[in-house]
């Protein structure tokens, strides 16, 4: 899966919980494309027609582009005789008859990544709750693109070669932050794939596993993880939503099936077991 498709995915779930949440009829958003500097509307949810297909939405322009140029929300009442906005795109509006709009801006590491928008097809106010549900949608997209790049980088990073120590407790901390991640996020295919991600790169760290064929649970695995950066059993259970009597009873487990009696005795174990990087 490219970079686009997995962004293109993370709108098209966040646009479904989106619609599911408010109640709008329609949602739709686009991401950057970087070749052309422009933004493109690609995913609609709930449309008519197709006349906001492929749209291409320039800073400054119409109401998505008014959002990326002040950085923040916007909103009109009634899109089509709004005398906040420029009315480049009214036509492509018109077809599809959508009239009060809302567009937040996807934003990754400070730079614009996409919009998303919520539509009614009549003229009236969206209040504080539909607001709030959209900007939280534009927040699932941006947590799900920061988590498959930073995924994306420490495989990256692991399979260099030569890499020193320095750069594998780098890689090794946030393999841990990302483990702790990955029960917080909604949508059960990007968690999965977040997954699958540490699992290759805990891998990756040695060329061979060990003859021991020990199998954690993804729960003890984390714990291990944070366990592995120094964390404490409070601490560990702060990260993952866990109790600290919790988080006790999945280290005790981890430790009898790796033959563990030590917290570090079982961190080095799982690593020697291609557990953890």
């Amino acid at each position: 899966m490219t970079a686009d498709t997995a962004g293109a995915a993370e709108m098209r779930g966040a646009l479904i919980r989106l619609r599911h949440t408010t109640g709008l009829p329609m949602a739709f958003g686009g991401l950057l494309e970087t070749e052309h500097r422009h933004l493109r509307i690609s995913e609609l949810n709930g449309h008519r027609t197709n006349a906001l297909q492929a749209l291409a939405v320039s800073s400054g322009n119409g109401l998505g582009g008014k959002a990326v140029a002040l950085a923040r929300p916007c909103a009109v009442t009634d899109y089509s005789v709004s005398r906040q906005i420029s009315h480049e795109y009214d036509a492509a509006v018109a077809a599809e008859g959508i009239r009060s709009v809302v567009v937040v801006r996807v934003v990754v590491r400070r730079r614009v990544r996409g919009v998303l928008y919520g539509a009614l097809r009549t003229a009236q106010p969206l209040g504080d709750r539909t607001l709030t549900a959209v900007v939280d949608a534009a927040r699932d997209v941006e947590q799900a693109l920061v988590v498959r790049e930073e995924a994306r980088s420490l495989l990256a990073a692991a399979r260099e070669p030569g890499a020193s120590g320095a750069a594998w407790e780098e890689i090794r901390e946030a393999h841990g932050a990302l483990r702790a991640l990955a029960p917080r996020i909604a949508d059960p295919q990007l968690r999965t794939e977040l997954l699958e991600a540490c699992g290759r790169l805990a891998g990756a760290v040695s060329a061979e596993r060990s003859s021991c064929d020990v199998e954690l649970t993804p729960r003890e695995v984390d714990v291990l993880a944070c366990v592995a950066l120094g964390a404490t059993n409070a601490v560990t259970g702060e990260r993952l939503g866990l109790r600290p009597e919790t988080v006790k009873g999945y280290l005790r487990s981890a430790m009898r099936k790796l033959g563990a009696h030590t917290r570090l005795e079982a961190v080095v174990a799982a690593r020697r077991a291609g557990l953890l990087p």
